[in-house]
């Protein structure tokens, strides 16, 4: 009764739903997600909408915490420490809700794979549909419970000796943050179980590597990334950190990518 009841609320509180079970061809990918807010983001959803519309051609469901605040403190109870409040902002706490909601959704709506983004999700080239069925491709044969990284965020890639021709998914001991995710049907169930024993303690990426560590859920690098984070590059200003966006942003931003993707990698086996 109460997981018919929370299904429905997470049903009302999205608003923006395009389709659902639409296939990515020659995927098993049956949803795709973004972690949005409900104010003060429409600029984003409008550039997202025009991407994953007219670019893409991918129906996306944009999904929020709720309108009603004592329902949203009530999930924040749910599968949040009790004193989660006193070293995380509403914004990193919210951001972190959503991700848990849409975990919520992918076991509800038995989506064998779904991807999750970030509202400031910038895609890398203009291929990004090749590069996800390739990947899927080879996450078909991956052992359930896993999550695999699109995103450059942290501008961690695996050890170029590693990196081989025609493969595309690398085991990692973290995530590089949680801006673009693919995850299957299992790793969500076993979050959202693993809520129920131990209840989050920190924003959504650090949770995601305590659960690697702890063995909860497998994680995996995809290379050469498929996304960036606008809030990152400089494209986007952050929702939850002071980082602006700008040139100036941007040309550090390039300087760095090229410096530990191209040089750094060299000297790391």
């Amino acid at each position: 009764m109460a997981t018919a009841f929370l299904y429905l609320c997470l049903q009302i509180q999205t608003e923006h739903v395009f389709t659902t079970h639409f296939m990515i061809t020659k995927t098993n990918i049956t949803g795709t997600y973004i972690v949005h807010g409900i104010k003060g983001y429409d600029d984003r959803e409008e550039r997202l909408k025009n991407i994953f519309n007219n670019q893409l051609f991918v129906p996306v469901e944009f999904v929020t915490e709720f309108h009603n605040d004592e329902e949203n403190k009530k999930l924040i109870r749910n599968y949040f420490d009790d004193t989660v409040n006193n070293y995380l902002s509403k914004g990193a706490i919210y951001c972190t809700l959503v991700h848990i909601l849409i975990y919520e959704k992918i076991v509800a709506e038995k989506h064998a794979m779904a991807l999750v983004f970030e509202n400031d999700v910038c895609f890398i080239g203009n291929n990004f549909i090749d590069k996800i069925q390739k990947v899927a491709k080879e996450a078909a044969s991956l052992e359930p419970g896993f999550m695999i990284s699109l995103e450059n965020a942290t501008l961690e890639f695996p050890s170029i000796y590693k990196v081989k021709k025609n493969k595309y998914l690398y085991p990692a001991k973290k995530g590089r943050c949680a801006g673009a995710y693919l995850i299957d049907y299992t790793a969500a169930q076993i979050m959202l179980n693993d809520l129920k024993n131990k209840k989050c303690t920190t924003v959504i990426d650090w949770w995601h590597n305590e659960m690697v560590e702890r063995n909860v859920l497998k994680m995996y690098w995809a290379h050469p990334p498929l996304t960036e984070q606008g809030s990152f590059n400089g494209a986007l200003s952050s929702s939850i950190s002071i980082r602006s966006n700008g040139y100036i942003r941007r040309f550090k931003w390039l300087c760095q990518k090229y410096y530990k993707m191209y040089v750094l990698r060299l000297f790391k086996f």
